[in-house]
């Protein structure tokens, strides 16, 4: 199977194609909108939106974050409705007043502005911070974030992390700024051959399935955990559910966090998982920093119970100046940037506007969070 990422060049120039105007309308999605969606994975609702109680027929959609072609580019998308682009916050609060749905946004000061809405289009994976809100969950709010979207560039972020573990850039880094020609710097047995090694995957979502197809081309032996039971894919070794994770990492060379925060997943990695690794195993996060306890992972890499980690993502966050992870042993941090990627904000807003065309229409939508489970 071809990574996604090579096939996302050609549907990344037919989306900005449709941005300027060449195709238009609030008809089927057209070929290139269908490709992506087939290409990332992305699931639709198991219900449609008019076939759920209390459906009314949309007026108002507000977009934050667009500029005039943006605006008019979405509203060719849902002609019935009316599509409002907020240039700041103050005036995203005023216009979301009357509005049924809201792009971009999802905080607390909007949805309490928003008495009527109804659909919120997310543009991150994680949304703790969405369903953490209250009164989310009882208002019955329609919630649609990007999973999948950034799985590549994120495994890729994975891969790099790994490398630069496994190969002492860590100390050959800081070795090249003062000038230092550190060969014996970093011991042999700390420079790894990963071919032949064990990663373990805690969270085979979007962000998970990636590494994993990467890290079995690799030649990596991969084990994973996933919340729900589903088939295995044939890059992964064994698969096993949320409550296996311990005994994964007991066999893992190099463990990869890829979990969203929930209530389940918070401090998951604390002193448990860390005391089962196989001494001086790998620890990479690019899930989210509340799934570790910070001060445990730290004794980890003070005793050598972890021989290194690979931080995207940290708790607290921002990292403040100080603190001790940034001194830590054999720790490469990264202050989240994993998503980032030089392909730009196209595919979020493609599928932003794939799902506004639905939403229109009362159709079941792309990718939609199950407010009770967090993801």
């Amino acid at each position: 199977m071809k990574f996604v990422r090579r096939n996302l060049l050609p549907l990344m120039a037919a989306s900005l194609l449709i941005f300027n105007g060449s195709q238009a309308g609030a008809g089927p999605a057209d070929a290139d909108t269908t490709r992506l969606i087939a290409e990332l994975g992305l699931k639709e609702s198991a219900t449609g939106l008019a076939d759920r109680p209390g459906w009314k027929m949309p007026r108002k959609v507000v977009v934050i974050g667009a500029d005039a072609g943006r605006q008019a580019w979405l509203q060719s998308a849902a002609p019935g409705l009316t599509v409002v682009v907020a240039r700041d916050r103050a005036e995203a609060l005023r216009e979301v007043a009357d509005a049924d749905a809201v792009i971009g946004g999802c905080a607390t000061d909007l949805l309490a502005a928003g008495p009527h809405l109804r659909w919120t289009q997310h543009f991150s994976a994680g949304v703790e911070r969405c369903v953490s809100i209250p009164g989310f969950a009882s208002r019955g709010i329609v919630l649609t974030n990007m999973q999948k979207v950034a799985g590549s560039v994120m495994s890729e972020h994975v891969l790099a992390l790994m490398f630069g573990l496994s190969r002492g850039l860590s100390t050959y880094i800081p070795s090249q700024a003062s000038g230092e020609w550190a060969e014996d710097a970093v011991p042999e047995s700390r420079m790894w051959m990963l071919g032949g090694k064990t990663l373990f995957i805690a969270g085979l979502g979007g962000i998970g399935m990636e590494v994993a197809r990467r890290a079995h081309a690799l030649g990596m032996i991969v084990i994973a955990t996933r919340n729900t039971p589903s088939a295995k894919p044939p890059f992964v070794s064994e698969q096993g559910l949320s409550g296996d994770l311990l005994s994964f990492v007991a066999r893992a060379d190099v463990i990869v966090d890829a979990l969203p925060l929930t209530s389940e997943t918070k401090g998951v990695f604390g002193r448990k998982a860390f005391d089962a690794a196989k001494r001086g195993a790998l620890f990479i996060n690019v899930g989210r920093g509340g799934t570790v306890v910070t001060a445990e992972l730290l004794a980890a890499l003070k005793d050598g119970r972890i021989g290194g980690a690979g931080l995207d993502v940290t708790d607290p966050e921002p990292l403040p100046p100080g603190h001790p992870l940034w001194h830590a042993p054999n720790v490469l941090i990264t202050p989240h940037v994993a998503a980032v990627t030089d392909l730009g904000e196209e595919l979020r807003w493609l599928i932003a506007r794939e799902n506004l065309r639905r939403y229109a229409v009362g159709g079941k939508l792309l990718s939609e969070v199950s407010v009770d489970k967090g993801y």
